[in-house]
Parts: structure tokens; C-alpha cells; sequence
């Protein structure tokens, strides 16, 4: 090849990476999650405090949740919090409803990675239409098989409330 064609061959090969590099930037829309969807008449909410029914307790878990979605619902949506469900366009109320633990990995007869599940249940209710979406999310949490509970929920603490207060977000204001 002559260096006229090593040349040809780089510029076609570019024009070629910027398209495909624009193609993938603009998404082909079957994977692309959209952004928050919010009707503009909602420009109040309140989150009621996450109350706990699954059959174990974890006592923490409620209170600190319930915080971290509403900090979630403040930096990321135009939306304002109130505390009276009469003042709200959307009412939020969730329920922990499952709370579990297993074994998910076995090494030489013993237990090496345990598995502690959350469920929680979501109603969002539309005081203008008087409407109830009701939603459940569900979060599984891999940890050392030799923890304690105890000792595996102290140190899934920040990804619980993280993972956790995103997937509630993510149903109650995500069109996907």
C-alpha cells in the first residue's frame, strides 16, 4: 500500500469510529432507561415514614430509609416535601414487607456467601385523581458466609439504603 491509501484507509476508518461513537451516544432506545417523569400538576409530595411488617426487624432499617428516599426525592426531583398528606399532590407510603436470609454459595460443606433479601411494597396515591400505583421492589444483598447477621447488616448498611431508596425512586418516577 501507498501512503495515499494508508491515509484513504485512516480517514474512512475515523469518519467511520465517529459514527459509531455518535450511533451508541444516541441509543437505539431499547436499553435506554428514561430520566424522571413527573407530571408538572405534581409539586408536592410527602413520604410517610417506612413502616416495618416482615417477620424479622431489622430496627434500623425503617427510619433510615424513610430519610434517605426523601433526600433522594429532594436532589434529584423540583418536587417539595411536606408533612401533611392533605398538602400533598402525591401521598408515599411504604412497607417493609420481607426481610430474609440464605445461603447462596457452598464451599467444602459449608456455607461461604449468605444472601439477606428486602421487599418492599410501594403505594403512591394521586390526590387529584384520587388514584392508588401500587409497586414492589425487591434487593437482594450477598455477604461473607462467616458474618453474623448482625455483623453482615452492619456492613451492607450504606448499600442497603443506597440500592434500596434508588429502586423505590426508580419505580415510583422512572417511565420504564
Amino acid at each position: 500500500m501507498t501512503l495515499k491509501n494508508y491515509k484513504t484507509f485512516f480517514a474512512v476508518l475515523a469518519v467511520l469510529a465517529v459514527l459509531v461513537l455518535a450511533f451508541a451516544q444516541s441509543g437505539c432506545g431499547i436499553y435506554k432507561f428514561k430520566d424522571v417523569s413527573i407530571p408538572d400538576t405534581i409539586k408536592v409530595v410527602r413520604v410517610g415514614i417506612i413502616q416495618n411488617k416482615a417477620s424479622y426487624v431489622n430496627p434500623q432499617l425503617a427510619p433510615e430509609l424513610t430519610e434517605s428516599l426523601k433526600r433522594k426525592i429532594t436532589s434529584q426531583t423540583r418536587l417539595r416535601q411536606t408533612n401533611n398528606s392533605d398538602d400533598a399532590d402525591w401521598d408515599i407510603n411504604c412497607t417493609i414487607t420481607s426481610y430474609s436470609f440464605s445461603t447462596s454459595g457452598i464451599s467444602n460443606q459449608r456455607a461461604n456467601t449468605n444472601r439477606l433479601n428486602v421487599g418492599v411494597h410501594i403505594d403512591v396515591r394521586d390526590n387529584h385523581s384520587q388514584k392508588i400505583n401500587k409497586y414492589d421492589v425487591t434487593r437482594s444483598f450477598d455477604y461473607d458466609g462467616t458474618l453474623a447477621l448482625q455483623q453482615a447488616e452492619q456492613g451492607l448498611k450504606t448499600e442497603m439504603l443506597r440500592s434500596l431508596s434508588d429502586d423505590i425512586f426508580n419505580r415510583i418516577f422512572s417511565n420504564w
